[in-house]
């Protein structure tokens, strides 16, 4: 039996279903936890990234996302910090929060796309309170603010520093060295 051969009609119907068809299936997590997890944030994408569970989450959803990990059984925020694409992306800055669960044996890794203008993601000192350094250290060295942080202040820099040293499009500068003659050995 030989298959027809499509004709021009066929092959526009077919690609024009492909058009108007439902939109490819968001991939989810083979774990339980996490698959509960994702399934309750439709907006926020997983992918894994070097065989690391991996949550792109929006801004507006970044604390909120946060707090239903905890009650899933991250009980440890471990990092936050933030990588500057520096003309490598649309979305300058990602804020990278990593996350552990001992219950489960299992990390998370939380990347919250961050603008350039006004650079600003709600603070994770509410839900997890040793995340207070660590986010300190991002606004002192991005320039990243924190919504919600009790005290979003300077912790490496000089209070009336200028700028902020971790960008990429920071002046680097030179400090000038100055040696005292050394003495000659005889």
């Amino acid at each position: 039996m030989m298959s027809e051969k499509p004709t021009p009609e066929s092959v526009a119907e077919t690609s024009l279903d492909s058009e108007v068809g439902e939109p490819p299936a968001r991939e989810l997590p083979d774990h339980p936890v996490l698959r509960s997890l994702f399934e309750d944030f439709p907006g926020v994408e997983w992918h894994l990234s070097r065989d690391q569970d991996t949550a792109t989450v929006a801004p507006a959803d970044f604390r909120t996302f946060a707090e239903a990990a905890k009650r899933a059984g991250f009980e440890v925020c471990v990092d936050v910090t933030a990588v500057d694409h520096h003309r490598g992306r649309r979305i300058r800055f990602d804020v990278v929060a990593c996350l552990l669960s001992h219950t489960h044996n299992l990390r998370l890794r939380l990347l919250c796309p961050v603008g350039a203008e006004d650079p600003e993601v709600p603070s994770l000192v509410p839900v997890y309170p040793g995340t207070n350094f660590f986010e300190r250290e991002v606004y002192d060295m991005f320039g990243i603010s924190f919504d919600g942080h009790p005290d979003l202040t300077r912790i490496l820099m000089p209070d009336d520093w200028d700028g902020y040293p971790l960008r990429k499009d920071f002046a680097t500068g030179q400090v000038p060295v100055q040696f005292k003659e050394s003495h000659k050995v005889v």
